[in-house]
């Protein structure tokens, strides 16, 4: 840990023409959360979090999402900031984190973005201009009959046939995801990725991850963890969150961890079925934000060759 924070310290005692922030990235598993919570108590700052299910109230194990005990005092944001069927965009993301720096800033301290959800800490990092665009329900009402009648994985292929590119960063099972990536096709000609168009950069960014690249550590640690989200009470999270009125199709619901459990709780596979599919995902979703990542240490290598030139 002390290799790290002479990284951070070195980093902010480099003059820089931009305000500074710091991003901990990584797959699923690999200790972003404690390395977060280590680094905002050796600053006394605070944590904005970037994971597009953990804004979601009530679904609490199965993301992984950081506990009060966790959290040590240490304030966090943009967790359990949505009912599990209530629409987010990366557009909304962007904006509320944007606001949340500032403050951060305004009150001296380094804000710290810790997540694993790519789309959400480029919006920040790259300063994408995201455009605005309302939903057309009558869209999405058929392609959720087509995904009723065929299945996620079915939609999803539509998807990755269009815009393979894109189809990889999205779980077939976030089939709302799915749709909105269909539905801007559909009305754009264009996918969202290239409807993101990058701006000049706000902040002097220091991308770490507690990753070390050992990536059967990782899957190691991925089995390991939705074991211990079962002992926790994963079953009764997700039985008691359908109890709230929150249907099975509902956005949050269709992710990873969720949707296996709601399959075991119809009686359509057992539990160790259960939890394969969601260690399997859980592994699968990995693979795709290691690939996603890549770019993060290219940007810090860029980034220190300026901060060295000023």
């Amino acid at each position: 840990m002390q290799i790290i924070f002479d990284k951070v310290d070195k980093f902010l005692n480099t003059p820089s023409l931009l305000p500074k922030i710091i991003i901990i990235y990584g797959p699923t598993a690999c200790g972003k959360t404690s390395l977060s919570i280590e680094l905002a108590k050796h600053l006394g700052t605070e944590i904005i979090g970037a994971d597009s299910r953990q804004i979601y109230r009530y679904m609490n194990i199965g993301t992984g999402k950081i506990t009060h005990d966790e959290m040590q005092w240490i304030p966090h944001y943009l967790i359990d900031i949505r009912n599990p069927d209530e629409e987010y965009s990366v557009g909304l993301y962007q904006k509320e984190a944007f606001m949340l720096i500032e403050q951060i800033h305004s009150r001296g301290t380094i804000p710290i973005l810790c997540g694993g959800t790519g789309l959400y800490l480029d919006s920040v990092a790259f300063h994408f201009d995201i455009p605005a665009m309302e939903p057309d329900w009558e869209y999405r009402e058929k392609m959720d009959m087509i995904r009723q009648e065929k299945w996620n994985e079915y939609l999803w292929g539509l998807l990755h046939t269009l815009d393979p590119q894109y189809a990889d960063t999205i779980h077939p099972n976030s089939h709302h995801a799915v749709i909105r990536a269909l539905e801007v096709l559909e009305k754009t000609g264009k996918s969202k990725s290239e409807l993101r168009v990058k701006k000049d950069p706000l902040f002097d960014i220091l991308f770490l991850t507690p990753y070390d690249g050992d990536r059967a550590k990782l899957y190691n640690r991925i089995n390991v963890r939705i074991e211990e989200m079962f002992t926790l009470g994963l079953v009764d999270e997700v039985r008691n969150t359908l109890d709230l009125w929150y249907g099975p199709d509902c956005k949050g619901l269709g992710t990873i961890g969720y949707k296996e459990v709601i399959e075991y709780l119809d009686g359509k596979c057992t539990l160790e079925e259960c939890k394969s599919k969601i260690q399997q995902g859980n592994r699968n979703y990995a693979k795709r934000q290691l690939t996603w990542f890549r770019r993060y240490e290219e940007e810090n290598i860029s980034e220190e060759m300026n901060r060295n030139s000023i």
